[in-house]
């Protein structure tokens, strides 16, 4: 079954895909949405996003990037884990948010 998964984007990703601040992606099995699942399905819809959320080989998020769901920084834990319910079933989004390094 495929789901909307609502991803909100930092403004540089916005202007480079060229989408407004939020996007809708579908996601295979969504009430078992796991970070890797939407950053794969978003990945695929706007290609040019390729390499810049996660790294090409390994997958990893880049350093500057964080992901958070439901008010909670999950930027930590495994991509295979499983989304909060309501960000799988489109009630929240799923952010990903530039870091801000500085004092």
């Amino acid at each position: 079954m495929l789901r909307k998964i609502r991803v909100v984007l930092p403004y540089h990703l916005r202007n480079l895909a060229r989408v407004g601040a939020e996007v809708e992606v579908e996601v295979e099995g969504a009430e078992r949405a796991t970070t890797q699942a939407v950053l794969d399905a978003l990945e695929a819809r706007y290609p040019v996003l390729r390499g810049t959320i996660r790294d090409h080989h390994t997958k990893e998020r880049r350093a500057f990037l964080r992901f958070f769901a439901c008010g909670e920084d999950i930027s930590f834990e495994p991509p295979d884990a499983v989304l909060p319910a309501a960000v799988a079933a489109g009630d929240e989004p799923f952010l990903v948010v530039g870091a801000i390094a500085g004092g």
